[in-house]
C-alpha cells in the first residue's frame, strides 16, 4: 500500500532529550505521590519509577514484546527516575506553584506518547484499533500502574476531565492522517500531538468531564 510505505520511509522520531524530560516529570509525580501516602525511601523509589516508565514498559514488554525496553538498558532513563525522585524529595511542598507548567508539559507528552505507542504498533503491523490501544497505554500507563501499587482506582478509570479520551484522541488524528490521508509520520504526528494538547487544556479551562455510566448505587439506576 502506498501510503504505508510513505508512512514507513518517514515516521515521527521521539528525540531522546524529550523522552528523559518526561521521564522526569512523570518520576516527580510519582513521588510526590508517594509522599503523600507516607511512604519510605524505596517507596518514593518504586513509584517514581513505575509512574516514569511504565508505559513503555507495558508497550514494549506486554503487547510488542521487543526485547528488554530500551528505557531500562539505558541508564539515562534510570537517571531521570532518580533526578525525579530526588526533586520529589527535597521540593515536594514547593512544587504545586508550578502546576500549570507541569499541567503544559503534561498535556504534550500525553499527545506524544499516545502516538510514539500507536506507531510502533502499525510498524509492527498491528491493526489499527490495536494500535490505538496500545498507544492509549503507553500514553497514561505509569499512571495507571501507580494507582494500582497505592490502592487507588486508577485515575483514567474515574469520570473527570479528558485525559485517557486526549491521547485517543490525538491517536485518531494520527491514524487517520497516516493511514486514512497518507501524511509523512512526522507532520501527522505534530498534528496529532497538537489536537491531544487542545483537547486535554481545553477540558481544562472549559469543564469538559466525563460522566460515569452507572447509577449511584452501582446497578446502572438512579
Amino acid at each position: 500500500m502506498p501510503h504505508a510505505a510513505r508512512f514507513l520511509e518517514n515516521p515521527f522520531q521521539l528525540h531522546v532529550t524529550f523522552d528523559l524530560a518526561a521521564t522526569y516529570l512523570f518520576a516527580v509525580t510519582g513521588a510526590l505521590a508517594a509522599i503523600a501516602k507516607r511512604y519510605d525511601l524505596v517507596g518514593v523509589l518504586v513509584l517514581a519509577f513505575v509512574t516514569g516508565l511504565g508505559g513503555a514498559l507495558l508497550r514494549d514488554g506486554l503487547f510488542l514484546q521487543f526485547g528488554p525496553p530500551a528505557v531500562v538498558t539505558d541508564g539515562r532513563y534510570l537517571v531521570a527516575v532518580a533526578l525525579g525522585a530526588a526533586t520529589g524529595i527535597f521540593f515536594g511542598r514547593r512544587l504545586h506553584r508550578f502546576r500549570i507548567p507541569f499541567l503544559l508539559a503534561d498535556a504534550v507528552a500525553l499527545g506524544t506518547y499516545g502516538v510514539v505507542g500507536a506507531q510502533k504498533s502499525l510498524a509492527v503491523g498491528l491493526p489499527v484499533v490495536t494500535a490505538l490501544m496500545v498507544g492509549a497505554v503507553n500514553a497514561v500507563g505509569g499512571g495507571m500502574l501507580r494507582d494500582v501499587l497505592v490502592r487507588d482506582v486508577p485515575l483514567v478509570f474515574k469520570p473527570g476531565e479528558f485525559y485517557a479520551l486526549a491521547a485517543m484522541a490525538g491517536e485518531l488524528v494520527f491514524l487517520g492522517l497516516t493511514r486514512g490521508a497518507g501524511l509523512p509520520g512526522t507532520l501527522s504526528a505534530l498534528i496529532a500531538i497538537a489536537a491531544a494538547f487542545a483537547v486535554r487544556i481545553l477540558s481544562v479551562w472549559l469543564g469538559w468531564r466525563t460522566e460515569a455510566l452507572s447509577g449511584e448505587d452501582g446497578t446502572g439506576e438512579r
